[in-house]
């Protein structure tokens, strides 16, 4: 399950490269990408 989490989050070109080099950058995408497949899930 959680292996399968990262792959989704991998769909994200930002994340799956680490485009933004600061932590706090890297973190709120990470939050909005996680944010943007909850929700998408949930209204499926």
């Amino acid at each position: 399950m959680v292996e399968r989490c990262f792959n989704r989050l991998k769909r994200f070109r930002a994340i799956a490269i680490r485009f933004d080099k600061l932590a706090v950058r890297y973190q709120s995408g990470l939050h909005l990408a996680s944010l943007i497949l909850w929700l998408r899930d949930t209204t499926a």
